[in-house]
């Protein structure tokens, strides 16, 4: 206490002063027009300016909230979609992308959805622009998939055009594009074909869209095309997907398990 009652004799001065000029700002304000109204103004700039930022806020979960909200919807449009076009066994789960990688081999992604969610091991995966991956792994809450951007995977696809097939593989460098391959030489490929899934899988119906071809180098003597395909799917990009649910999945791979 005693220490308190020093330090405040010390700055007593320092004191009064600050409390005169506060005093003396105050009776400005107060009994003077122009002081008065600066002070309002700039008062009411600063709250307009964090309700500002408060409505940015505001807006940015609003905003998310509608997008998982369309996301949804979209994943109930494309299952009513599937019945109209006769294959009711196709049922859309709306997903969110929680945890991604884009420049690795072996990328990957995480989704909010599991097996309580009906998520199951094998399906495919898609989003609004075109073919994502497949469920490799599946939790109560969470899946882990993987991407057409991964160097093990080998996606089964024909072209728009005439239904001729081709394997999309990626090779591990740019996440914008990947290569078809199995095309053979007598094939006519052009720049702007339209590349979508072959159906030839119970993962992904047909005519998902891929890609479109980017380049096309075929060399004398060679038997197949290089073809560079830019992928529809902008991974760098990817927030919301659809796991595809197949009724009729199960009952395929048993059958072809029992070839093996």
């Amino acid at each position: 206490m005693q220490n308190l009652w020093k330090i405040l004799l010390r700055y007593s001065n320092f004191l009064v002063f600050v409390i005169l000029e506060v005093a003396a700002f105050l009776l400005l304000v107060h009994n003077n027009t122009a002081p008065r109204s600066a002070v309002t103004s700039t008062a009411n700039q600063f709250v307009a300016w964090q309700y500002e930022r408060c409505s940015e806020v505001a807006d940015y979960f609003s905003l998310r909230s509608v997008n998982e909200q369309l996301a949804a919807e979209n994943a109930e449009l494309r299952s009513r979609l599937a019945v109209t076009e006769q294959q009711p066994e196709i049922q859309y789960t709306p997903a969110k992308v929680v945890q991604m990688t884009t420049d690795q081999p072996h990328n990957y992604l995480t989704i909010d959805r599991g097996a309580r969610d009906g998520v199951q091991l094998g399906q495919g995966v898609r989003n609004e622009d075109g073919v994502v991956g497949i469920v490799r792994t599946v939790g109560q809450r969470y899946s882990v998939v993987i991407p057409i951007i991964n160097t093990r995977t080998n996606l089964s696809c024909r072209f728009l055009k005439n239904d001729y097939i081709g394997t999309l593989q990626w090779d591990g460098k740019d996440s914008r594009f990947a290569r078809l391959t199995d095309v053979a030489s007598h094939m006519v490929v052009n720049t702007g074909d339209t590349i979508v899934t072959s159906g030839l899988s119970p993962v992904f119906p047909e005519g998902i869209p891929v890609g479109i071809v980017e380049s096309s180098i075929l060399k004398e003597g060679d038997s197949y095309h290089t073809i560079r395909v830019r992928l529809y799917t902008n991974f760098r990009r990817l927030k919301y997907v659809e796991v595809i649910g197949n009724s009729a999945q199960n009952e395929m791979e048993e059958l072809h398990h029992g070839l093996d």
